[in-house]
């Protein structure tokens, strides 16, 4: 279950990240559509160069731990202050220095599991730390609960399951396809869910009743926990066991998700370097721990690949995560989920039959991007491969999304309201659907309208 978090910021936010490559980066490219004013700290004055071209922001070239540069960023006047260098040590400092010298709130990237113990992080909150993020733990939690869920493309829990965000793509035989959306909604009146949206070739669409459902379409949901069979029988999708995975990687994102699973299934892990796989096997007393190189395609054939239920490839290299998934695939493993750190490859991978991509870039936006949007936001997610994210809002009194039912309120372009949870129960938004203060409410959003949206629970 996701902890529930409050902010309570005003709309435009001050915003100072520090970030030494592609995860400060395109946070800081995610937060600026938002229309947040942002400042870049990073030691790389051609990096920041590239970065501020096609982005309405500021760049700082320095180190973050360097007192006269934080103040140059503005650090006095700072609402937010991110740290996300990939040495922890130096996200610590930087946020510790960042609050003694005025920010308001701090964010800190960290790799290590034991900082994020609960009497940790209140040592870590006394020395001027609020928040610590570690994508390498979420990352790993998405693995576990996608195996457990495992009709699914990508899945995402609200209110510790209440409402979840359901993606899966639709096949030829899908009851859905080439049918219209208004058709569906007449033909299965069962099904419970919100379509959010539709991606197609790359293109997101935001789904109105005349959008026809095409095959290979990867279709968002937003469901209640119990119409998931109904939605999984109308997509054609069954539910299967997983008994045994094969994980490609014995890194953080690997050997956590090995810790998470290893009391539920049989697994094996494939690593090349030696000394890392002696830490493992101290580490993981139920895993098979192999030391070989994964690229090494005739290895994971002869360690058992045909036999696996699911295979998940958490290694450095994209491209060795891809390649390996889809050989996985081809041998009729049933589940396959790689890490792609390059967003680039996002579409193409999903295009080709990869069934899950995991981004740490997105998982970390995902994280920080609550702390951004005003009002009080307990959860967000951004979609994979789409500029677009769905977040959790707790409705505050007289807002204006009170004032009227669903179908009469003043929605922004790009936002869709999608669900309601309401004193532990949860329903879909219909068009009379009335929200009541003290609700918590689940908003599909574009970036250019996630500011008006948060105006309507404000």
């Amino acid at each position: 279950m996701y902890c529930v978090l409050y902010v309570m910021f005003s709309i435009k936010m001050d915003i100072i990240i520090a970030g030494d490559g592609e995860v400060g980066f395109h946070l800081a490219k995610t937060l600026s559509k938002i229309h947040h004013n942002i400042t870049v700290i990073d030691s790389d004055s051609e990096l920041l160069r590239l970065l501020q071209t096609d982005n309405d922001l500021l760049t700082i070239t320095g180190h973050s731990t360097s007192i006269k540069t934080l103040k140059e960023a503005g650090i006095g006047e700072c609402d937010l202050l991110i740290s996300v260098l990939h040495e922890e040590n130096i996200n610590i400092i930087t946020c510790i220095l960042g609050k003694r010298l005025g920010a308001k709130r701090t964010i800190a990237r960290v790799s290590s599991i034991e900082y994020l113990n609960d009497d940790n992080k209140s040592m870590f909150k006394a020395l001027g730390i609020d928040e610590m993020v570690s994508p390498e733990r979420i990352a790993a939690k998405e693995i576990t609960n996608l195996l457990s869920r495992n009709t699914a493309t990508e899945v995402f829990d609200f209110s510790g399951g209440l409402l979840s965000i359901y993606m899966t793509r639709l096949d030829d035989d899908t009851a859905f396809t080439n049918k219209k959306i208004v058709e569906i909604a007449q033909l299965y009146p069962q099904m419970d869910a919100r379509i959010v949206c539709i991606i197609r070739k790359g293109q997101t669409i935001i789904p109105g009743g005349e959008d026809y459902f095409l095959s290979g379409d990867l279709v968002y949901l937003l469901l209640r926990p119990d119409s998931l069979k109904i939605i999984e029988s109308l997509f054609k999708k069954h539910e299967f066991t997983i008994k045994k995975a094969m994980i490609l990687g014995g890194g953080r994102i690997g050997r956590r998700a090995a810790l998470n699973l290893q009391d539920k299934i049989q697994l094996k892990i494939i690593e090349k370097d030696k000394n890392r796989c002696y830490i493992l096997a101290d580490d993981l007393d139920k895993t098979l721990i192999i030391n070989g190189n994964g690229s090494d395609i005739s290895l994971l054939t002869d360690e058992g690949l045909k036999e696996m239920d699911a295979f998940i490839a958490t290694t450095g290299s994209t491209e060795t995560n891809i390649l390996s998934c889809l050989h996985a695939h081809k041998h009729g493993v049933k589940k396959t989920v790689a890490l792609v750190e390059n967003i680039g490859y996002i579409d193409v991978s999903q295009d080709i039959g990869i069934d899950t991509i995991i981004n740490k870039k997105l998982i970390t936006a995902s994280y920080i991007a609550r702390f951004t949007l005003g009002g009080e936001v307990t959860s967000s997610k951004w979609l994979s491969g789409i500029d677009a994210e769905v977040f959790e809002v707790i409705v505050k009194e007289k807002s204006p999304a009170t004032k009227d039912i669903v179908m009469n309120l003043t929605i922004p372009d790009g936002v869709s309201i999608g669900g309601v949870i309401r004193d532990g129960q949860s329903f879909i938004a219909r068009g009379n659907t009335q929200i009541e203060t003290g609700d918590k409410v689940v908003v599909f959003s574009l970036p250019e309208s996630a500011a008006k949206a948060m105006k309507l629970f404000n």
